[in-house]
Order: structure tokens, then sequence, then C-alpha cells
């Protein structure tokens, strides 16, 4: 019987949604026969050590999102002390945690992107160094934290006002029309998922409050594009290095004469709640939530 550590909370902003993913693979490994136990990961790296070094697991599930769980730090320790752990390793992480190098990445193997630019408040306080509408973004956190999308110059007054970045943010290009996401695996795409919240935008609240968003799968854009998606994503699992699992966002840009498909950014780490994308992604595949951790158990690794 293999004993898993299901690594989850953590001390970034998205600490609330990785213990609901953690509690969720916790429980889905036990039903499936695993000796697993939780560690929520905090500042304490000593304790953190101590813990793994005591408990012996033979793997680590990261159930880790954004800054130090999903970025390449914990990948990099779990290196060092020789514990195979499930997703991505240090330099997919690192790579797909940086929005704008990620992108980069995307747009040199042939992908279509976003407009940006990397600005402080000055910036936007001197004129807009991108044309309305634009997006403002951290260039390093996930689920949608912190973005506003300003369309108006009274958003663009409340967001200086809410200003709260320490650091430069990425400024980019708003691409209308359908919001849609790819799950792959190492081997292959599961699905493209049509995302339609009910009211506003697919920020972090749309994203994981019961019933807030609406998930079409198959994605209701025409086959062509439907292909693409699931080709885009694949390519860029694969050119990253990613492993396990990866989730890919896209704008579908409908408006007649243009048709596009935009990539907006990769996920090393994607949600594992209940409402995930990626676990309703697997299902359509036909694979349970149960199955889909196990997946990602035996597939665990450490870099080489």
């Amino acid at each position: 019987m293999k004993r898993v550590a299901v690594l989850m909370g953590g001390i970034s902003s998205e600490r609330e949604i990785s213990l609901r993913s953690g509690q969720g693979v916790l429980q889905a490994l036990n039903e499936a026969g695993y000796s697993a136990f939780p560690i929520d990961l905090t500042h304490n790296l000593d304790e953190f050590v101590h813990i793994l070094m005591r408990e012996k697991p033979d793997v680590v599930f990261n159930a880790l999102h954004g800054k130090y769980g999903e970025d390449g730090c914990v990948q990099g320790v779990l290196n060092l002390l020789k514990i195979p752990y499930t997703h991505s390793g240090v330099a997919a992480s690192a790579i797909a945690m940086n929005k704008r190098l990620a992108k980069k990445i995307a747009r040199d193997v042939g992908l279509t992107v976003a407009n940006e630019t990397m600005i402080v408040k000055g910036d936007i306080i001197d004129g807009d160094p991108l044309p309305m509408p634009y997006v403002v973004k951290p260039n390093d956190e996930g689920s949608s934290v912190g973005v506003f999308i300003i369309k108006t110059q009274t958003e663009k007054n409340k967001m200086l006002k809410q200003w709260s970045f320490e650091r430069p943010v990425m400024m980019e290009e708003y691409i209308p029309g359908i919001e849609i996401s790819v799950a792959v695996s190492d081997e292959k795409a599961f699905g493209v998922v049509e995302i339609v919240p009910l009211e506003g935008f697919y920020d972090f609240t749309n994203k994981y409050a019961q019933g807030a968003t609406e998930h079409i799968i198959p994605a209701r854009i025409p086959q062509k594009i439907y292909d693409e998606a699931m080709q885009q994503a694949l390519l860029l699992h694969k050119e990253l290095g990613c492993r396990g699992v990866s989730r890919s966002d896209f704008r579908y840009d409908n408006a007649k004469g243009k048709e596009r498909l935009v990539f907006l950014e990769i996920n090393t780490n994607p949600g594992m709640t209940p409402i995930s994308l990626v676990p309703e992604l697997a299902k359509y595949q036909g694979l349970s939530y149960k199955d889909l951790v196990v997946w990602l158990v035996e597939r665990a690794k450490c870099d080489e």
C-alpha cells in the first residue's frame, strides 16, 4: 500500500482553493486503497521537511495552487529529497507560472496570443499603454486573482483606487468572444469546455461559487476551432515539458470576418475541486475523479 502525502493549503492567495482540492484528493485516495494523509504547507520549511522525513511517503500529491506550490519552489525541495510528486517539475512549473514567458513560448510555437505589456500604476495614470478595452492582471497568480477588465474610464478609475499590486503587472489586450479551456494529459487532450459566467466574467468568485458559472462540454464552437484548441493545448503541454495534467485557457474571438483562437495562459496544477474544469473534462472522457487522482499518483516522479 503506497503512502501518499497530499500537499495542500500553502501560503498563496489561492490557499482556500488548494484546501478544497486537497480534501477531494485525500478522500479519493483513501477510497482507492492508498494510505493518504494531508500536509498543510506553511512558511516553516523545516517543519515541512521534518514531516516528510518522519512519515516517509512514497509519493507526494501536489494539490497546491499559486506561488511556492505551482511555480517550481516546492518541486525543487521534493527533487532534493528524491520523493516522487504529481504534476509538472521545476522548469515547466516556473515557466507556466510566468504568464508573459509562457505566452512568449506559445507565440514561438505558432499560437496566437493577446498583445501584452508590463506596467506599474504610474504607467496607467500617465496614459493607457494599450487602448481600451484591456485586462490588468498579476503576471504570476492563478484563479483569476486580482484581474480587472477595463472597458471605460469609470472602470479604470475604480481599479486605480483599488490598486494593491506591489510589482509590475501585465496589461493585456481584451479578447472578446467565447471563453474556453482545454485539459490535457501527457498523451491526449480530454476535450474543450465552454465557460459561461451567469454574471460578470470568470473571476475568482465565479470560478468557485456553486452555480455561478455554466460549464458546457463539448464547447459550442466550430469543429475546426475545437480541434485546433485541443492540438494547441497538447502542443504547449509538451513544449513546456509539463507532466500529468495541465489546463490551457483560450478565447475564441468569433467576430464576423475575424474568427481566431487566442491563447491566454496554461496551468500546471489545475484545480481539483468538485466543480473544477479538469475533473469535469476527464469525466467527459470516461475517467472518474478517483481514477484521475490514481492516474496522477501512479505517474508521479521527480525531475530527471
